[in-house]
């Protein structure tokens, strides 16, 4: 019996626990903001390079905030093992709104690396306490649960680029800042109210041994980190320069953060609809499916010019790159024990984020060393597809776990 079986069975005799949906809209709230502050940073790494600053300085910025993302991941699977996820969840938004008020008033782009830090860190920890808790609120949908989470964070991505920009027109990329510091507090007071209103589950009472969790559980956590972490690295580095490409290519500012908003557009439905073939379908054909897209449209990119057609092969990416994140998630959170799912989740993420995180700083990096856009991006979609190829032949060989 799957641990989505097990926890199934135990809610059908709840009858209805109360108060879910409310801690659930609190938690994606959340998501969006957490969100929010990671991907403001894409947007400003142009606007850092046209003010003066290096490429690779500006990627180190954006790159900071992911790896500040990866690195309390692990640690805050333990502090889940002694602390409830909703006290977890609480801290953490205490936490987003003194992050965002610090990078709201850096001086300079030393101190602004380190705010996107801080961000970072705020963002990794709510993942690793919101992603089981939302997985143990609705046991019997897991993908989609999981998935109308993913598109608050989406929704996100869609804005950040459109209100960083409003808030540069108005004199200061920090008032989009000093405006997340105060909604972190706003959803840090609704949330806890919610907790209280609600009847929470109690899935996570058992799971009390970290390294333990991710050494029962060490191929799946394997299994996740190399679909998500290789290709999240080469996701990070195309759309943190994204319209420092677009640039390379011809595009004027205005249009390329356009497109860079069209793009995230189009990965708001995918969360949800990824999350229910991941409730109907063989999480690893999935998984596989979605590397495959990601490679044809990335290598796409690289060889059209007209915005039309930049357009089109920008949304497909979109469509099909979003989707491997509920996707992933549900295959983890679903498959899981309870006395397991929080620690093992946080190995999981901690690794994957870790690999992720250099995505920004290494396109700069690459082409300081004289390598243009194109070659850097089609070096990445060869690396997806040896990814793919190399997960595919596994899993038909049986070597990989299913998730069933």
């Amino acid at each position: 019996m799957t641990a989505s079986e097990g926890s199934g069975a135990t809610a059908t005799t709840a009858a209805k626990p109360r108060g879910r949906a409310g801690v659930f809209v609190s938690i994606c709230a959340f998501s969006f903001l957490v969100n929010f502050g990671r991907i403001a940073f894409a947007p400003l790494v142009d606007y850092f390079i046209r003010t003066g600053v290096s490429p690779a300085t500006a990627g180190l910025a954006a790159t900071a905030v992911w790896v500040g993302s990866a690195l309390p991941r692990l640690p805050t699977g333990y502090l889940l093992t002694l602390v409830s996820r909703h006290r977890v969840v609480t801290g953490m938004g205490v936490g987003l709104a003194a992050a965002a008020a610090f990078t709201a008033f850096s001086p300079n782009i030393r101190v602004t690396v380190a705010g996107a830090l801080f961000v970072g860190l705020a963002s990794g920890v709510f993942f690793i306490a919101a992603n089981p808790l939302v997985s143990e609120l609705y046991p019997d949908r897991v993908g989609l649960a999981v998935g109308l989470r993913g598109m608050a964070s989406q929704i996100a991505a869609v804005t950040a680029p459109f209100l960083v920009s409003v808030a540069i027109a108005r004199g200061s990329w920090r008032l989009s800042f000093r405006a997340l510091a105060v909604l972190a507090v706003v959803v840090t007071v609704l949330f806890v109210f919610a907790v209280r209103r609600a009847d929470l589950p109690d899935a996570g009472v058992d799971d009390r041994d970290l390294l333990g969790a991710i050494r029962a559980q060490w191929r799946l956590v394997a299994a996740g980190v190399v679909f998500v972490g290789v290709t999240g690295f080469v996701w990070q580095g195309v759309f943190n320069f994204y319209v420092t490409y677009l640039g390379a290519k011809g595009f004027d500012a205005g249009p390329a953060n356009t497109l860079l908003t069209i793009t995230f557009a189009a990965g708001v439905p995918s969360f949800v609809v990824a999350g229910r073939l991941a409730d109907r379908f063989s999480y690893l054909s999935v998984l596989l499916a979605i590397l495959g897209g990601f490679v044809v449209t990335l290598f796409a990119l690289t060889l059209v010019g007209s915005w039309a057609a930049v357009a089109a092969v920008s949304i497909a990416m979109s469509l099909v790159v979003h989707g491997l994140f509920p996707v992933a998630d549900a295959y983890l959170l679903d498959s899981l024990p309870d006395e397991n799912r929080a620690s093992a989740y946080s190995g999981y993420s901690a690794v994957m984020m870790l690999m992720q995180a250099p995505g920004g700083v290494a396109v700069g990096a690459f082409y300081q060393l004289g390598i243009p856009y194109d070659g850097v991006f089609r070096g990445y979609a060869v690396l997806v597809g040896v990814v793919a190829v190399g997960m595919l032949v596994l899993a038909r060989a049986g070597r990989l776990p299913t998730g069933e």
